[in-house]
This record gives structure tokens, C-alpha cells and sequence, in this order.
């Protein structure tokens, strides 16, 4: 997911969040926003490392540049970064440092299950896709090579 779209879902469970909070509700009641708000912070922190560290393809054939697409994840990052802020405030306000410290290790398993599922399976979508892009092109190139090949010892009379 790119840095926009997983930030302005975070910044929808975020909104859904504060508005939970307004009106009284306990945090298990919006245990769906906030797995969702976790979820697109996930989203964001791996797109800042996709951002630092681009396939091949995507260095070479991006629709927007790598620069455009490492601000985006900066940005996005800040904000979020902004935002869990916001929330660790109002959960420590109203529930204690206990309280934050669960949320904290739940974020972290999250975390770790999206990566090992989730992140995994894109990056290893994407080397298959490298592979096979780079296969398919070794493969012309000798193909052209041995044209090249023949028509030379063709014309020669060799051939």
C-alpha cells in the first residue's frame, strides 16, 4: 500500500478513534478502528522502507520518482508519527501507562504478523517478478545475439 492511502486510512481510524474517545467509549469497544489505525502505521513504516531501499524495477520504471516517493513516506511517518502521540496522551490520560504498555506489545504483534505474512509475500511476489523479467530478457538478448549470428555467417556464404 502506498504512504497516502495507508495514511488517510489511518487518518479515518485515527478520526474514529478521537470520536470513540469524545464520547466515552472504552478502547475495547473500538478495537476494530484501532487494529485498523495499527494496520495502516504498519503499512506506512514499511512503505518508508520500501522507499529507502526500491526494487530495481521500481528505480527504473517508477511513474513517480524515488524522491517523490521517499517524502511521501516522510511525511506520512510525521503525521502518524503525530497521531500516536495524540493517542498514547489520551490513553495514558485515561487508563494509566499500563494501558499503553499493552497497546504497545499488541501494535508489535501486529506488526510482526503483517510482516511475516502481508510484506513477505510482496517482496517475494516482486523478486519472482524481477526474476522473470530479467530472465525474458537474457533470453532475447541471445535470441537477437543469434540472429545477429546467422545473418553474419549468412552472408559470408557459410552458412
Amino acid at each position: 500500500m502506498d504512504p497516502v492511502t495507508a495514511m488517510a486510512t489511518a487518518s479515518a481510524a485515527f478520526s474514529a478513534l478521537k470520536k470513540g474517545f469524545a464520547i466515552g467509549r472504552d478502547i475495547e469497544s473500538m478495537v476494530s478502528d484501532l487494529s485498523r489505525w495499527m494496520s495502516a502505521i504498519s503499512d506506512i513504516e514499511q512503505a518508508e522502507k520500501e522507499a529507502k531501499n526500491p526494487p530495481i524495477f521500481k528505480k527504473l520504471f517508477a511513474g513517480q520518482s524515488i524522491e517523490a516517493q521517499a517524502l511521501e513516506a516522510f511525511a506520512a511517518k510525521r503525521k502518524a508519527q503525530q497521531q500516536r502521540d495524540e493517542l498514547k496522551t489520551y490513553i495514558q490520560y485515561t487508563m494509566g501507562q499500563s494501558a499503553w504498555d499493552e497497546l504497545i506489545r499488541m501494535e508489535g504483534q501486529i506488526r510482526t504478523q503483517r510482516a511475516e505474512t502481508l510484506y513477505r509475500q510482496r517482496e517475494r511476489r516482486q523478486k519472482f517478478i524481477e526474476i522473470l523479467v530479467l530472465s525474458i530478457a537474457c533470453i532475447i538478448g541471445i535470441g537477437f545475439f543469434a540472429v545477429v549470428v546467422y545473418a553474419g555467417l549468412k552472408n559470408r556464404g557459410i552458412i
